[in-house]
């Protein structure tokens, strides 16, 4: 089901780049204006110039972001500051970084995944996109005719034969690349080009299906690109970059995304929570034990239950207790599966912020009346200062709910998963051009 290949990356040419870290961001849509002009300042072939450059009051269709894209690709290419594989690769790619206090390393590989429509069901989504992402990334792959950054994929492996097989096929090796990122992060890169080992791999994951975990722009982008391409008669352009991580993998970890809602006209809280008594137990939390407390206790509350955090302007927190999951799910749209139906996000904006607030999809897509944080105690703070009203705060989405929800062919509210940490980009840039037939 799943195709995948090796491919001629390209990569940083470590003999003219004293500090290669210097070199590589985090992906796109995390970068904000004030990183992207940091990233610019810090090296001048930082690959912020391909992936996200500046826009300009004069920019015109022959000067754009895009068109200084392909130049500066161009020309780091022709200067061999990218210096492309000797021959076909996978990569292994090893992170490690560390959460609540404990050390983690992820694995994963990166290689070239057959693009297919989802509807074939080798490729699975699990969230929603945006029109106007997916705009922007087409014309930098028209510019450019390259992968800057990865898509990230899962796929099912208890036994562990690809990672072995990587991992065998690396033993001894130093790595090709090994950087600390400026989050304290390690990033480990080692070129895989034993035909064995490649198609060991290959067949391992043949019978397979891949689940985006990130990347569902770029790679719904990707496969509008070589639709395009298909038709003006040009083959080899349905692959993209992807990094592939077994979902059996230690190191693989999701973080929550808590809701902070504002602009809710004539919000009376105790008419609200009466509200939430329909479905759910509202309990008190004795706030003077702390925020770190209340987190522990919502963790393992919603190990048994589903449960969310709630705090609002008299400085409380609660605990909100679904009753009766019979009685919740009747109430949520009746045309989703019960795998979606179950997800503790969906329950929340679907019970709560649309049913109660009456904050609808839209306003919750447009951020109307709410903010997204993965960070609880901004969420508290934002409260505390008046400028939101209430903060919600959920446990994980677990990785077994992201597939179940992705078989039945559903996708998850906007922000749902947050897979952590992000890959970096700037390891290895997959040039089209360079891989076609």
């Amino acid at each position: 089901m799943a195709e995948i290949i090796p491919f001629v990356g390209l990569r940083y040419n470590k003999s003219k780049i004293a500090n290669l870290a210097s070199v590589m961001t985090p992906p796109y849509d995390i970068i904000d204006e004030k990183s992207q002009a940091r990233y610019y300042a810090e090296n001048p072939v930082n690959i912020i110039r391909l992936e996200l450059g500046l826009v300009f009051p004069d920019d015109n269709e022959k000067n754009n972001r895009y068109t200084r894209a392909k130049k500066y690709l161009e020309r780091w290419i022709e200067d061999e500051t990218l210096l492309p594989e000797p021959k076909p690769a996978m990569y292994v790619y090893q992170q490690e970084f560390r959460v609540s206090g404990g050390a983690l390393t992820r694995n994963g590989f990166i290689c070239g995944l057959k693009l297919q429509d989802y509807s074939e069901g080798s490729v699975l989504p699990h969230e929603e996109t945006l029109s106007k992402p997916k705009a922007d990334r087409l014309k930098l792959m028209q510019a450019t005719q390259c992968n800057f950054s990865s898509i990230f994929g899962l796929y099912s492996d208890p036994e562990k034969r690809v990672d072995n097989a990587l991992l065998q096929a690396i033993e001894g090796r130093e790595p090709d690349l090994d950087i600390i990122d400026e989050a304290g992060e390690s990033h480990r890169l080692w070129v895989v080009a034993d035909e064995n080992t490649l198609q060991t791999v290959s067949a391992y994951l043949r019978d397979e299906q891949i689940f985006i975990a990130d990347g569902h722009h770029r790679y719904e982008t990707a496969l509008e690109y070589s639709k395009q391409m298909r038709e003006l008669g040009h083959k080899g352009y349905d692959y993209v970059m992807t990094t592939l991580v077994n979902l059996y993998d230690e190191g693989l970890v999701i973080l929550p995304t808590h809701r902070v809602v504002r602009n809710i006209s004539r919000l009376d809280l105790e008419v609200f929570k009466s509200a939430l008594t329909e479905v759910f137990t509202v309990e008190e939390f004795n706030s003077s034990e702390g925020l770190p407390k209340f987190m522990d206790e919502l963790a393992q509350r919603g190990r048994k239950k589903h449960v969310f955090g709630l705090y609002t302007q008299e400085k409380s927190l609660y605990f909100l207790t679904i009753k009766n999951m019979n009685q919740a799910k009747s109430l949520m749209p009746k045309e989703m599966s019960d795998a979606w139906k179950k997800l503790d996000v969906a329950l929340l904006d679907h019970l709560i912020l649309s049913q109660i607030l009456g904050i609808k999809e839209d306003d919750r897509k447009n951020q109307n009346n709410i903010n997204y944080t993965r960070d609880e105690e901004w969420a508290i703070a934002r409260v505390d200062d008046g400028s939101h009203q209430l903060a919600f705060l959920l446990n994980p989405t677990k990785v077994q709910e992201v597939v179940a929800v992705a078989k039945a062919g559903d996708k998850m509210p906007q922000k749902s998963t947050y897979f952590y940490p992000k890959l970096l980009t700037g390891v290895v840039i997959n040039p089209l051009f360079k891989n076609l037939p």
